[in-house]
């Protein structure tokens, strides 16, 4: 359940307040996963977007925390792309991250919107990243491997794995931002653009516009068909499992989205 600004700690917003000094708005994000409150946080000096998850124990992490630990690991090496990580505090039995402001609007993925254009220059950007070194352990594979032997998936490419149309940032100023990288890790190159063929169909795609799109990059045209066919399958039956902890509308239209392009690449489908 996610909570509201109210509910942190005196103490927690004491520590916080260390480094605002005097908070006079603060603003719930209409949306977001991965904490347990996002909000855009006026002070004296400006804006900041926080995020803040609660401890499932005094010392326990839960998976909030560890998302948010990890897009902490993560944000030094890809201020190229995401907004820059100003502080975090630690209090409480809550941890907050506080977030350079952006002003933004979400990405459109439909087909012809000119956001494909600046979504194309991110990802031929992210496939010649180096390879951060707090990646060497952060294998993407390892999402499916409950599903048998995702060894082809496997890779030395800096992923953020999940380039969804509220990830991607388009300022006023003309700059793209990528933000949420709580999935990031390296794997085989492909799996960038793999991930995104569901939300290019929920945007209106066909599975044959939705692949062409994916042609312009490298990475796609030169992976083994059968290895696109196997992630292919696997993505839609994991998904099809997750429905049994999630029946929400956008995970019934991720799964089916998930469903067709199998059915696609199996050459079920006419389009």
């Amino acid at each position: 359940m996610r909570s509201d600004w109210s509910d942190l700690p005196p103490e927690v917003l004491d520590a916080v307040k260390a480094h605002t000094g005097p908070i006079y708005r603060v603003e719930p994000a209409p949306a977001g996963n991965h904490a347990d409150i996002t909000a855009t946080v006026h002070t004296m000096d400006g804006r900041l977007f926080v995020k803040a998850a609660r401890k499932t124990a005094p010392d326990t992490d839960g998976p909030e925390v560890r998302s948010l630990r990890w897009e902490a690991a993560i944000n030094p090496h890809v201020t190229e792309y995401a907004p820059r990580l100003h502080w975090t505090v630690e209090a409480g039995g809550w941890l907050i991250l506080a977030f350079e402001h952006v002003q933004a609007r979400h990405a459109d993925y439909t087909p012809g919107s000119p956001d494909l254009d600046a979504l194309t220059k991110i990802i031929h950007s992210l496939q010649a990243h180096p390879l951060p070194d707090v990646l060497e352990r952060k294998r993407v594979e390892r999402r499916w491997e409950t599903m048998g032997d995702m060894s082809a998936l496997a890779g030395n490419t800096l992923l953020h794995a999940d380039l969804n149309p509220a990830n991607i940032l388009l300022g006023d100023d003309g700059n793209a931002y990528v933000v949420d990288w709580t999935f990031a890790g390296r794997g085989t190159a492909f799996l960038e653009m793999a991930l995104l063929i569901p939300w290019l169909l929920k945007a209106g795609h066909t599975p044959v516009e939705a692949e062409r799109w994916t042609s312009q990059f490298p990475a796609w045209t030169s992976a083994d068909p059968s290895t696109i066919d196997l992630f292919a399958h696997v993505f839609a039956a994991k998904w099809q499992t997750n429905l049994v902890a999630n029946s929400e509308t956008w995970a019934l239209e991720h799964a089916a989205a998930a469903r067709r392009w199998v059915s696609h690449r199996r050459g079920a489908t006419p389009n």
